[in-house]
């Protein structure tokens, strides 16, 4: 199959913006938890009416500044509860919201402010503060822009989100809806800006059309999943990210209650006391949970016992998906009573890690390993992988609960059509692409055909519409023998191994593949557990003898997903993590090949002699 489509399953108003589904919400319900709050006494329910107070009272706030329908807005934070606040506020303001990851460097900062022509910019704390104002006396790119740099929080010296609010006393209410309405769904409610994997951060047009309408769509698609009046979710991702900003208004346009946490090493406390009925995960996510379990049933003397409950889920899951496909007739008698026996007393403790709660999870972001999603699965912990990209508002195909393959992305969302154009490359067209990429006419006459957005990557559909993703389109390599060569599947196969963080395949233009592989140090200290050898560092683990057999192990694992002209030949070992500080992680934890390359090209040289 070449191409596959959903229809469209809700139509809006054109004249309708993204707080239309806040003010349907309120409307419906003034007293629905549509959010809530971490405190020092556990989770503050957060009413519709609440939300839509403080979002109107900032945004008047905003009015009295100055700003006036289509100005950008800058919002660098991490993840919490007032970066959706001043999302809001900044919508019914009139303006465009302009995330900017926490985590990003001062020339980051510089572009993005340049780049979007922002007006004003909130910032998490005065740490950030202290750093954009740095930027703002610094830049010349930025010399003659007035910029007011204001705290996200209600306490403390102005300008902070009660001074802001203080200030639009004055703005009367059919102003503020003046500015609220002047927006319709082909307008731009917020400007992305890639990660910068390839480059400078191009800034993404994505409308109000784009973020409602897959909103509404998405709830009516995943019906089991959503349409639930006790559905609680917790979002950890940061939302400088597109995906978790879609997330959150598909949440808002169910009704379900959002929780924030910003700190990865409070999440399993706050999944634990939250207590979430789905969760938006990045991969990481699940290989965290399943390195940590594997390692208390060790360390409990039940290594075996997990050996076994694991290969028991994944099995089970593979006969689930087997029958599905009408490859099988799904887990037998044995294999049933064997999932049954591990289900009443070693699955629940895992699903316990999710808060006990939990009915599915969706995995984005990045590619997850088959293996993990059929170990979940089979555990009770449904995994649901979808596709998309910043330029499609995240999600343009997913599985669905009555509709999955497992090592697929699932079918077009509704409004969408995949199409495979003659080299594999992955096209798409709908409700959620993007309008284009900000002041960039160049970049956009290449990003388009027919149409059609260009993703980059690459794919195949099957009989039934399921997408499955083979590789990135420009990280194929071609080896001195003109040997194609996709890295990204035995890259995902390497990092199943509990030692390995990151692999890296490379070969391009040379002689034979081969391989970058860094150390998970939590996974090392386990397996040095396991082992029952003293713990290693990074940098003797790198050149041990024990660790390069256990690597070696995964590596042949990886080998036998291709040609022998295609296989690894040899690797090294890292002595250094690849994090988003070091620039080889974006910070939704995609690898940034290229930096990796570059930095690293003197141990790819001794590779190759």
């Amino acid at each position: 199959m070449r191409e596959a489509s959903t229809g469209l399953l809700v139509e809006l108003d054109p004249d309708s913006n993204v707080t239309d589904l806040l003010l349907e919400q309120y409307a419906e319900d003034p007293v629905r938890a549509l959010y809530a709050r971490k405190g020092p006494n556990g989770w503050t329910d957060v009413p519709a009416r609440q939300f839509v107070e403080q979002a109107r009272s900032l945004a008047k706030g905003l009015i009295a500044g100055g700003i006036v329908p289509g100005d950008t807005v800058a919002v660098m934070s991490a993840t919490r509860y007032e970066w959706t606040v001043v999302d809001f506020a900044i919508w019914f303001a009139g303006g465009v919201t302009v995330p900017i990851y926490e985590t990003s460097s001062a020339s980051q900062v510089e572009w993005i402010l340049h780049d979007s022509g922002a007006r004003r910019v909130f910032v998490e704390d005065q740490a950030k503060a202290d750093l954009v104002q740095g930027v703002l006396d610094s830049s010349a790119l930025l010399a003659e822009r007035v910029l007011g740099v204001v705290r996200m929080d209600f306490d403390g010296a102005a300008p902070n989100l009660a001074s802001l609010a203080a200030a639009g006393t004055g703005v009367t209410d059919a102003e503020l809806e003046r500015q609220r309405s002047a927006a319709g769904l082909d307008d731009v409610a917020s400007l992305v800006y890639t990660s910068g994997t390839t480059g400078r951060p191009k800034g993404c047009e994505i409308t109000h059309g784009n973020f409602a309408l897959v909103a509404k769509n998405i709830v009516l698609f995943l019906p089991e999943i959503l349409l639930n009046p006790s559905n609680r979710t917790l979002m950890f991702l940061p939302l400088a990210h597109v995906l978790a900003r879609a997330v959150q208004v598909v949440c808002l346009a169910a009704g379900t209650t959002l929780g924030h946490t910003g700190s990865a090493k409070e999440l399993l406390e706050d999944l634990g006391t939250f207590k979430p009925t789905f969760l938006l995960v990045v991969p990481r996510i699940f290989e965290k949970v399943y390195a940590g379990a594997s390692h208390k049933a060790a360390e409990a003397g039940k290594g075996k016992l997990f050996d076994a409950a694991a290969t028991t889920a994944v099995e089970y899951s593979r006969a689930l998906d087997a029958e599905s496909r009408g490859e099988g007739r799904g887990p037998g008698l044995l294999l049933r009573a064997r999932h049954g026996l591990f289900d009443r007393v070693f699955y629940p403790r895992l699903r316990q890690a999710f808060g006990g709660q939990l009915g599915y999870t969706v995995s984005g972001a990045s590619p997850l390993s088959a293996n993990d999603a059929h170990f979940f699965r089979g555990a009770g912990i449904p995994v649901l992988e979808g596709y998309g990209l910043t330029e499609t508002t995240a999600p343009c195909t997913a599985n669905t609960p009555s509709l999955t393959k497992v090592g697929t992305v699932g079918i077009p969302i509704p409004g969408t059509t995949i199409r495979i154009a003659d080299d594999g490359e992955i096209l798409v067209k709908g409700i959620g692409v993007f309008k284009g990429y900000h002041a960039n006419e160049t970049a956009n006459a290449e990003a388009f055909t027919d149409g059609f957005f260009r993703t980059g990557d690459l794919g195949a559909l099957d009989e039934d519409g399921f997408l499955t993703i083979t590789g990135r389109k420009k990280d194929l390599l071609v080896t001195a023998g003109g040997k194609n060569v996709a890295p990204g599947p035995m890259e995902e196969k390497i990092r199943e191994h509990q030692l390995v963080a990151q692999a890296v395949v490379v070969g391009d233009g040379r002689p034979f593949v081969s391989a970058l592989i860094n150390l998970d140090p939590e996974g090392l200290e386990n397996w040095c557990a396991a082992q029952r050898i003293p713990v290693m560092g990074a940098a003797e683990a790198a050149s041990s003898e024990l660790v390069r057999e256990a690597l070696q192990a995964a590596v042949d694992d990886a080998n036998r997903l291709v040609s022998k002209a295609e296989s690894i030949r040899s690797f090294v070992v890292l002595d250094a993590d690849f994090t988003v500080e070091s620039g080889h992680l974006t910070p939704s934890l995609k690898l940034k090949r290229a930096a990796v390359v570059r930095d690293y090209e003197e141990h790819i040289n001794r590779i190759y002699g």
